[in-house]
């Protein structure tokens, strides 16, 4: 059995110290069979799902109905689709404005996104590039999932996550402030820059007036508001949600602040297809990127009174904290790993169940290998045979929109049976040991699948997607 951590050694003195001042036997007892099934297993006891998932609580189960896509592949889901099967890479120097300056020189780029084919120009020109995704993508989930809102708008609810809101509508007005005074910043600046705003601008273009907040975790906002929209859903405070994650990051300010940071890939400019390769040896940092995706959430029994295609359920939400560096994951990726068993406890599935994992691997030294960890003392020997791979080395990183395109991708891949691979896998690191689907999509029978996502500050969340 391999050495528990430092940190969760010193935790389970605590608990076995505050044990002594418990005055109910059945507690103690509890407890102490907790504590032994995590040091002896190395995590809680897992009860396997029963074959007959028909057999269980149609309102308790939630499943996703629709999605809308906004991703550097373009707009809607056959182009990303497309570009993730045939493992192409979306990753192009940055045109919006000259990176000649700094280290890292290219992104993946929304192309072709024109916001006034999805509202009015008045509209558009009052919000923040983001919340133009979010609404997009918003109107091309309801649209997916055949969803009629009129006469239940109450009864439908709005949970987005990004990192931060209005990058660009940040950089004009700090712009704005140094060279032409504080008076002449946008009226706008402020209802644009708000973290909520993309969810409320949902709200407000698809006329919804039922539950509504935002997440804002940095790069795992998307797959938190996705998970927390599943439990909004059972405790009964919408009937439906709208949920997922969007941003809109590429800017020189932005650029420039990870760049400082030694966070982003600098060693191929000149070959930007080449630049995003998570867990290969020459790995250098991440490469940033924008986009959104918007999913139709609803009670499995509601979906089948509709009449409405089930696209996947989500089985299973988990998040945990490292509590170790603002930036730096913890190094045993022990955080990832509860997320990661919380997740499939809750699904009620057992490892040997996941099919495919979709990996967070940023393209990073440290993340990449504080996953690869993660994942083995998760899966232990079936850890080397699961699939693993990464849509970020095709699309980049994707920051608070990325566990929401990420978790699409994984539904899409469960639809098709396909994992899609993690491209520029060319030089293997005897650290990063897995089975990471290199650089050709590969066919596979897939019945579930977990998809990662982490953030600066320590957050893990962890997704479970099935098919129903």
């Amino acid at each position: 059995m391999a050495q528990m951590p430092a940190k969760r050694r010193a935790a389970l003195r605590a608990e076995l110290l505050a044990l002594l001042h418990a005055t109910e036997a059945e507690d103690i007892e509890a407890r102490i069979d907790e504590m032994l099934a995590e040091v002896l297993e190395g995590a809680p006891i897992i009860s396997p799902l029963a074959a007959g998932l028909d057999d269980e609580d149609e309102d308790r189960r939630i499943v996703v109905t629709g999605m809308g896509l906004i991703s550097p592949f373009g707009v809607g889901i056959t182009r990303f689709w497309d570009g993730l099967k045939r493992g192409q890479s979306a990753i192009e120097r940055i045109s919006r404005f000259d990176p000649s300056a700094y280290p890292c020189q290219i992104a993946g780029q929304v192309p072709d996104f024109v916001a006034t084919d999805f509202m009015d120009a008045k509209d558009a020109r009052r919000m923040s590039r983001s919340s133009q995704f979010a609404v997009a993508a918003a109107q091309m989930a309801v649209a997916n999932a055949g969803l009629r809102i009129c006469g239940n708008s109450e009864e439908i609810g709005v949970l987005i996550g990004c990192g931060t809101s209005a990058m660009p509508d940040i950089e004009q007005a700090a712009t704005t402030l140094l060279q032409r005074g504080g008076m002449r910043i946008s009226p706008f600046f402020i209802p644009a820059a708000l973290p909520h705003m993309p969810a409320s601008q949902v709200a407000i273009h698809l006329g919804l007036h039922g539950y509504l907040t935002a997440i804002s975790t940095a790069c795992s906002a998307g797959a938190q508001a996705l998970g927390e929209a599943v439990e909004v859903i059972r405790r009964g405070d919408a009937e439906i949600m709208l949920a997922g994650g969007t941003e809109a990051p590429i800017t020189a300010f932005s650029l420039g602040a990870f760049c400082v940071m030694r966070a982003l890939s600098s060693r191929a400019n000149s070959e930007p297809t080449t630049a995003s390769r998570p867990f290969d040896a020459r790995r250098d940092g991440f490469v940033p990127g924008e986009g959104a995706a918007i999913l139709v959430l609803e009670r499995l029994s509601s979906a089948r009174r509709r009449g409405a295609t089930i696209l996947a359920e989500i089985a299973g939400y988990a998040t945990t904290t490292d509590a170790h560096h603002v930036t730096a994951p913890e190094p045993d990726g022990y955080g990832a790993y509860r997320a990661m068993r919380r997740a499939l406890h809750h699904a009620r599935l057992d490892p040997q169940q996941v099919d495919y994992i979709n990996a967070h691997a940023t393209s990073t030294q440290a993340g990449d290998l504080a996953e690869t960890r993660a994942i083995k003392q998760a899966f232990g020997e079936y850890a080397y045979s699961v699939p693993i791979s990464s849509n970020k080395s095709m699309i980049g990183h994707l920051t608070g929109a990325a566990g929401a395109v990420e978790a699409a991708a994984t539904i899409l891949a469960l639809r098709h049976n396909l994992i899609p691979p993690t491209i520029n896998q060319e030089e293997p690191d005897p650290a990063c040991d897995l089975d990471y689907v290199p650089n050709v999509a590969r066919p596979a029978q897939l019945q579930a699948a977990i998809s990662n996502s982490f953030a600066f500050g320590g957050v893990n969340a962890t997704l479970v997607l099935r098919k129903v």
